[in-house]
């Protein structure tokens, strides 16, 4: 049984391979004196590929960029600092212009009277800073005193007008940033049931044109009203009369009609109310306006 072991080197029996097959042979084959021949029809090796770009010692740097603008730039400082002191340097040598002396001659006064101040004729201002009261409509003749205006003795305050108003709280607020200065109310019964009242209110126009303003916001809420008929006042630019065609009405009161006017003129607003339980038309208001308007 010893006897029939292979050993570990020798090849399995049946094999045809030399033992070393494996691992290969420890001689090297010895090589041919003359490289054979190459064959005419094989095709010739190819060229190498060229190296990729920036890659190996033949590759070419980058050209930097700007250069040329920085020295635009450059130079173009250089210019102005070299204008700029050449011009000190031109001013610097020349003589300081001489300027007037601040003395003035004394000027002398002409003598005589001082011309006559303007009258209220000549002067709107003179009248609008009087008494404001000698500009209202005088009561025509035949109608009656009423004891229902507002104010007293024919002035309205800043307290009196804002009470006329539904929300007088706000509307004070509102006139002491309008800058109200102050009112005047006349107003009579002219027969039957029809009354009317006229108010001018002034103001002081120092830093807004509040006389515009609201005359704009009388005429914005009368505007939008229902059943409204509306004609210009002549001669005012802006003046509106409205007359409403279809009464109020109340349990227990006559159906009332209404109809109202209002234009500015400088610093005065002027406000007309007529009512009357019986249909008003448009002369019935247009007329009191135009004459008011031409006392301003």
């Amino acid at each position: 049984m010893a006897e029939s072991a292979q050993a570990p080197d020798e090849p399995a029996q049946g094999s045809t391979s030399p033992p070393d097959a494996d691992r290969g042979s420890a001689e090297t084959p010895a090589e041919p004196a003359v490289a054979p021949a190459r064959p005419a029809d094989l095709p010739a090796a190819p060229a190498e590929a060229p190296a990729a770009p920036g890659q190996g010692p033949a590759a070419r740097r980058p050209r930097r960029r700007g250069r040329t603008v920085l020295l635009i730039g450059a130079a173009a400082v250089l210019g102005l600092v070299a204008g700029t002191c050449t011009g000190y340097l031109v001013q610097a040598d020349r003589e300081p212009t001489r300027l007037p002396p601040l003395s003035q001659p004394l000027l002398r006064q002409s003598g005589g009277k001082a011309p006559a101040p303007l009258s209220a004729a000549q002067d709107r201002k003179v009248r609008t800073d009087g008494d404001l009261r000698t500009l209202l409509l005088k009561k025509p003749r035949g109608a009656k005193d009423v004891d229902w205006l507002p104010g007293s003795d024919g002035w309205i305050d800043l307290a009196d007008h804002a009470e006329q108003y539904k929300k007088p709280a706000e509307m004070f607020g509102e006139l002491v940033g309008r800058e109200y200065r102050r009112g005047a109310v006349t107003g009579w019964n002219a027969g039957g049931n029809r009354t009317v009242e006229i108010e001018l209110i002034q103001y002081r126009q120092q830093e807004s044109t509040a006389a515009a303003d609201m005359n704009a916001s009388g005429q914005y809420w009368a505007e939008h009203e229902d059943h409204i008929d509306s004609w210009p006042i002549p001669g005012t630019g802006s003046g509106t009369a409205y007359v409403r065609t279809r009464p109020d009405t109340k349990p227990g009161y006559l159906p009332l009609y209404s109809a109202r006017a209002f234009a500015y003129r400088g610093d005065i607003v002027m406000e007309i109310w007529v009512h009357d339980t019986e249909p008003l038309h448009k002369a019935d208001i247009l007329d009191l306006a135009e004459r008011q308007m031409e006392r301003l």
